[in-house]
């Protein structure tokens, strides 16, 4: 009898997860350093594109990861803001204690909410999230007294990072405070998405009915990433407040939700790395476009938009992806 040899079909092939770091993401991790040195003259920037990047982070951990659309997920990251804020406002002004009272307040209020977000299907979790994120908004404008209202939460002062390094005007300690978190942060959440753990979010997102089948409890996985996504957004959120000492109404915004869905659609989406590169080339783009053309910035960064989804399937890191594994594929055939 002749070997049974096995079928080969077209579909895309998902390679499993592993934790090896690769020279391009050590490459990638340099870059920061790069940018403190020889742009010194725009690390408040730099600061900011690291704390939106980590909120594009979480974001992709529900969405690209476990398929959970949302439209209201700058609820997690105001609410953290707010809530570090509050602490420095009234006296307690310690920078990481800080960021863990944010990311356990945000990861309450995720995994109280995630209830109503993971029964529903995409149009009712669209909504869900989107009336959270309105009613927090409004529940903080209505409290002006607490949070300020449209003025804004003033009068944060925030202490010394282990008692030595002072946040300074031209943002240098920011800078390095912003990266330090970030990058412990992402590795961390590397290492769960390279789990079990994320393999299963993975499968939920391609065909969630087929899970329970093989045993897996679809609703507690949901659970757990909307709340630990809910948390890092909070820690991006009180990273925000800290660095700038102060947090306006608008970090519960709409517009800022709707925002981060641009941003990781650019960068690509359910790889991470997405978030961060998303966030820079919006907010580079978004800084220079304004410059030259106040006004209309907007239209350009649209533009930009299409372009990166009709010509970059997976966004910028879909793009990328997919030029390398030609190039693989032209070399391999090349030897042959």
């Amino acid at each position: 009898m002749s070997a049974v040899k096995p079928v080969q079909t077209n579909s895309t092939q998902f390679r499993l997860p592993n934790d090896r770091w690769r020279p391009l993401e050590i490459l990638f991790w340099l870059i920061p350093i790069a940018f403190y040195f020889l742009f010194s003259g725009y690390l408040v920037l730099g600061s900011q594109i690291m704390i939106v990047g980590l909120f594009a982070v979480s974001l992709d951990l529900i969405l690209g990861y476990a398929g959970i659309v949302s439209l209201g997920h700058a609820a997690f990251f105001g609410l953290g803001a707010y809530a570090a804020g509050l602490l420095a406002v009234h006296g307690w002004t310690e920078p990481l204690t800080g960021l863990l009272v944010a990311a356990v307040v945000t990861a309450v209020f995720g995994y109280l909410t995630s209830f109503l977000v993971v029964r529903g299907q995409d149009l009712t979790r669209l909504m869900v999230t989107l009336g959270i994120g309105l009613m927090l908004f409004e529940a903080a404008n209505k409290a002006a007294f607490i949070t300020g209202g449209v003025d804004g939460l003033q009068g944060i002062v925030m202490g010394k990072i282990f008692g030595v390094f002072e946040f300074d005007l031209y943002g240098k300690v920011a800078f390095i405070y912003s990266g330090i978190v970030l990058f412990i942060v992402f590795v961390i959440l590397r290492r769960v998405m390279n789990s079990p753990f994320g393999l299963g979010l993975i499968g939920i997102r391609e065909g969630g009915r087929r899970m329970p089948a093989i045993g897996a409890n679809v609703n507690q996985r949901l659970t757990v990433v909307f709340t630990l996504g809910a948390a890092v957004a909070g820690i991006a959120g009180a990273l925000l407040a800290q660095t700038t000492q102060f947090v306006g109404l608008d970090s519960l915004g709409f517009s800022r939700s709707a925002e981060l869905v641009i941003i990781l659609v650019l960068g690509g989406t359910g790889r991470l790395y997405g978030g961060l590169i998303g966030a820079a080339v919006f907010m580079v783009a978004q800084d220079y476009i304004a410059g030259l053309n106040p006004v209309y910035w907007q239209f350009w960064i649209g533009l930009l938009l299409i372009v990166i989804v009709l010509f970059a399937r997976g966004g910028i890191m879909g793009g990328v992806v997919a030029i390398v594994e030609n190039i693989k594929q032209r070399a391999a055939g090349g030897r042959k």
